[in-house]
């Protein structure tokens, strides 16, 4: 069962509407969801809220310590609680998903993404669940952390934050440790579809205006 959510982002209003703080829309959405505010916890180097859920406790944890330092974040919290990485999921922006849609997975490579670089150093282990949030790709690679650090387009944020909508009803599922269940209900949403292109309004031939002579 998860006992610790956690969403990648970076602190501050520079930062705060770009897609590498996907993973703090997520948890602001799971707050507002139980009814609890996140307030600062200098021991746990982040914003933080807990919460009790049909008697059992669960943390809402934003590192505050800048995206490639948030392994000191989440492994404070965890460790003074007993949270094993198998009770952790941490939520972050996906590049290689569309935005719209998002996945539920465990373990694996951290794929360069630099907050999950270093939780893997610091928790030990890769062994903890990823919520990945589709924000997808700039289609050249030199201009991926241009991208991360830039708002998406207004269409594409509102699939982003759809997702989000969707994913975070999976929350007791989680708790449960239904992590089966929790992934149908998450995979189920598919990205939407570009709309086709209007096609273009035909010319109107008029009749050409006289002339003096």
């Amino acid at each position: 069962m998860i006992k610790l959510f956690v969403g990648l982002g970076n602190p501050g209003p520079d930062y705060e509407a770009t897609r590498h703080n996907a993973g703090f829309w997520w948890i602001d959405a799971l707050a507002r969801e139980l009814k609890v505010n996140l307030v600062p916890e200098r021991s746990y180097h982040g914003l933080a809220a807990r919460a009790t859920v049909h008697g059992q406790s669960v943390w809402l944890l934003q590192p505050q310590t800048f995206m490639n330092l948030s392994g000191k974040s989440v492994a404070s919290l965890a460790r003074f609680f007993k949270i094993t990485p198998e009770e952790v999921l941490v939520v972050h922006d996906e590049l290689d998903i569309p935005p719209g849609q998002v996945k539920l997975k465990r373990g694996g490579s951290h794929a360069g993404h630099n907050g999950l670089r270093d939780i893997h150093a610091q928790l030990g282990s890769p062994d903890y669940w990823r919520l990945r949030i589709g924000i997808g790709h700039p289609g050249v690679k030199s201009e991926v952390a241009n991208w991360v650090l830039k708002k998406p387009a207004p269409d594409q944020r509102t699939a982003i934050e759809d997702s989000i909508t969707h994913s975070v009803k999976a929350y007791p599922a989680m708790l449960a440790g239904e992590m089966d269940k929790a992934t149908l209900l998450i995979h189920t949403v598919k990205p939407p579809r570009p709309k086709p292109p209007r096609p273009p309004e035909l010319a109107t031939t008029k009749p050409p205006s006289p002339t003096p002579e």
